[in-house]
């Protein structure tokens, strides 16, 4: 009765959801969005826009140029990426 993970294309950007940890809990417990855009400046830029909580600073990783997590003003949990080429 779950959707585990969706894609979502949006102009250039790409946003994904997933529902795999709610547990059935009310709001925003259990889920995250993830917008995928397309370079590390752009992620800074929608990561700016999305941050009242940093809960990862955008930075590079092992699988991504840039990566980070935050709650939005409605404590909305995204993920920004911009992923490694190639």
């Amino acid at each position: 009765d779950k959707v585990m993970h969706a894609s979502l294309r949006i102009g250039d950007s790409v946003v994904m959801a997933s529902d795999g940890g709610c547990n059935d809990k009310a709001g925003f417990a259990g889920f995250s969005l993830t917008l995928s855009v397309a370079d590390p400046p752009e992620a800074e830029r929608r990561f700016a826009a999305l941050a009242v909580q940093v809960r990862m600073p955008l930075g590079e990783t092992f699988f991504a140029t840039s990566f980070g997590m935050v709650a939005d003003r409605l404590g909305v949990p995204w993920m920004v990426i911009a992923m490694k080429q190639g």
